[in-house]
């Protein structure tokens, strides 16, 4: 009974363990086939996902054939183009060479036919427009050698990434941009960089340094608030306006206080110029302005606004009409707007520089009136820029701003700028204001501010700088101008030394002096040889048609650099003067340029070195005899052979040494040249 009770016990644990077995294997095949199921599921989605990122890069492949394919057809479509210009240009300047001799007057101009087309003869050229050719013209109105000119095969290739006017801003040139970019690059130094680049050109070394030694080291130039650190009023912020329009009223001598709320402040007077020109012009229309001028103007109304200037020349020579050189007269006004308008040229405006960059010329309060006459005859806007106004530094020469005048004849056209850049030698605090009555101006400029605007902590120290009026008017003011005569009547009398026309004018920081006698021809072809020579051999000038002058040979020289650093060219060209007067005319003419320049220490010395062919620069001063030269160069060769090691360390015999082929080279050769 025992025995069969644990059977029947037995057989039924088991009977229920089996079903157990049966139910969780079911549960297993169950689960494992749902696995399975998700898994294919996951499988297709995936094999769908791989095919649709399959597509999507072929579509994206096409795409990219596409556009390389497009890319490719427009660089076709360019070169023809170009072809096309080029060979119209050679048409031109075939028909030209053939139908006109080249002048050598100042109005003559070498036509370069391996750039471009020709240009109006009195708009700056838009810098979408290709280069341009000048070619030898009478009209006085036309520009001379162009800028774009400058780089030759150098210039940017047009670029599929950038639009039109992209590529125009790109590939634009400037004589000025190009030499500033090469100082910048070989900047000389006495120590780290002694046989780099001197710069005569625009460096600003001596006002600067008394504005930081004194002045902005000041404890209370540092100090920081939290209101400078907010979005400020895009005209400036108030304080600062307040403190320019007290200074200009005490500086510019106006008759009544000038209202805060009339001013202007933004990046830099090239910013105003711009944002000035976009509010009064549209594009393509023109603005007056007497050559030569600063040539960075041009940028700043044409490159953003699309506003050309219309040059009324200047002429050189004194005549019966203009008792002075580069002398401008309302008479001369009219007459370049008469032309204008039988052009077709729509004329907004007229900018005048007083005083004046390059010429350094002062006008009188008179000359300004009737300036500012004609465009109010003319309802013509006077964009009056006053930056050097403090930099009259001439016993015999005064200056009158406009802002002086009892009344001005338009007020609502006259717009007046001035800015740190010059009178303080501060051109890298980017602060410049424009002061007009026309309230419409303002705040179309308000609007424009955004882009143009000054920090706020640099706002609070200019407006420090300006409210110190003991320190302006006694330390300052009168160092900087005693400075700049000082340089001045150095600079003027090595020019003399040296015979170099100049103009006597008593503002600015330079000089325009008359390289003209240096060159072969009269032609700004040579001018630009001159200023590569220049260059090259690391002395920086700036050359007559940067500042679009209608005379070749001019040069601009800044002298308000440090004084051993003139000395480095100035004594230089006097000492190769003298030792070569008489050996500058030779059948093949080379130009032993003094402008490889070391300084060590406080002593100077110069190395004179040949130039190239292709910089090969005539000077036509004082010419001697034959006789004369060939005496005077062989001298020069003997004083050079006996004076070098070069022959010592050179001999056939030491070369043997080396190379015993080399001996007999040399005796082969000379017994060939004996025969």
């Amino acid at each position: 009974m025992t025995g069969s009770s644990h059977s029947v016990l037995f057989r039924q644990r088991k009977r229920r363990w089996a079903g157990r077995g049966i139910a969780s294997g079911r549960l297993l095949e169950r689960a494992l086939a749902d696995f399975l199921g998700w898994q294919q599921m996951m499988e297709e989605r995936y094999l769908s996902l791989e095919e649709a990122r399959m597509q999507q890069e072929a579509q994206a492949e096409e795409r990219r054939e596409q556009q390389e394919e497009r890319r490719a057809q427009q660089n076709r479509e360019h070169e023809l183009r170009l072809f096309s210009l080029f060979t119209g240009v050679l048409a031109a300047a075939r028909e030209k060479a053939d139908g006109i001799s080249i002048s050598t007057s100042k109005q003559g101009v070498i036509p370069a036919p391996s750039t471009a087309v020709p240009e109006p003869e009195s708009l700056s050229v838009h810098p979408s427009s290709p280069p341009p050719v000048q070619g030898s013209s009478p009209d006085p109105s036309a520009l001379p050698f162009t800028p774009s000119m400058l780089r030759g095969d150098q210039v940017p290739q047009y670029s599929c990434y950038l639009s039109r006017r992209g590529n125009s801003i790109r590939q634009h040139q400037g004589i000025l941009q190009e030499g500033y970019t090469q100082y910048h690059a070989n900047k000389y130094d006495e120590n780290s960089n002694p046989d780099e680049m001197v710069a005569v050109y625009g460096v600003l070394h001596m006002a600067l340094t008394l504005c930081f030694l004194l002045q902005l080291t000041q404890p209370d130039m540092l100090l920081m608030e939290p209101s400078l650190l907010q979005y400020p009023d895009w005209k400036g912020h108030c304080f600062l306006r307040e403190e320019v329009a007290k200074f200009l009223s005490e500086h510019c001598r106006s008759p009544v206080p000038l209202k805060a709320e009339n001013m202007v402040v933004m990046n830099g007077c090239g910013s105003i110029f711009c944002a000035v020109a976009a509010v009064l012009c549209d594009p393509d229309d023109a603005i007056l302005i007497p050559s030569p001028f600063y040539g960075v103007i041009t940028e700043d109304v044409d490159l953003y606004s699309g506003v050309k200037l219309y040059c009324v020349p200047l002429d050189s020579e004194v005549s019966e009409s203009d008792a002075r050189p580069f002398h401008l007269s309302a008479e001369k006004l009219e007459h370049a707007l008469e032309r204008a308008k039988k052009e077709g040229v729509n004329v907004r405006a007229v900018i005048l520089v007083n005083p004046h960059n390059p010429l350094g010329e002062i006008y009188t309060a008179e000359e300004m009136t009737s300036f500012l006459n004609f465009a109010k005859r003319h309802e013509l806007h006077a964009i009056v820029d006053e930056v050097y106004m403090l930099s009259v530094f001439g016993e015999d020469f005064s200056f009158h701003s406009v802002l002086s005048l009892e009344r001005i004849p338009d007020a609502q056209r006259t717009h007046v700028l001035w800015g740190l850049s010059k009178d303080f030698a501060m051109a890298g605090v980017r602060v410049g204001t424009v002061y007009s009555e026309n309230r419409d101006l303002v705040q179309a400029l308000d609007k424009l501010g955004n882009f143009h605007g000054v920090a706020g902590p640099l706002q609070r120290q200019v407006a420090q700088l300006l409210k110190d009026k003991e320190w302006l008017n006694e330390v300052f003011l009168p160092e900087n101008r005693r400075r700049l005569k000082k340089a001045h009547q150095y600079v003027a009398a090595q020019l003399t030394k040296l015979g170099i026309p100049y103009l006597h004018r008593g503002a600015g920081f330079f000089i325009w002096a008359d390289f003209s006698k240096y060159l072969k021809e009269q032609t700004f072809v040579e001018e630009l040889c001159l200023w590569r020579c220049f260059v090259k051999h690391r002395v920086l000038l700036s050359c007559s048609q940067a500042f679009s002058c209608s005379s070749p040979g001019w040069f601009r020289i800044v002298f308000t650099d440090q004084q051993r650093h003139l000395q480095l060219g100035l004594t230089a060209q006097r000492e190769k003067q003298n030792n070569e007067d008489n050996a500058r005319e030779m059948t093949t003419t080379t130009f032993s340029a003094p402008t490889k320049l070391h300084c060590k220490g406080n002593n100077t010395e110069t190395e004179s070195l040949l130039l190239a062919d292709e910089d090969t620069v005539v000077f036509n001063c004082q010419s001697s005899s034959t006789s004369e030269s060939l005496d005077s160069l062989i001298g020069s060769l003997r004083q050079q052979i006996q004076s070098s090691d070069w022959l010592e360390k050179n001999r056939p015999e030491l070369a043997a040494g080396e190379d015993p082929t080399q001996l007999d080279v040399f005796k082969e050769l000379l017994d060939r040249a004996r025969i």
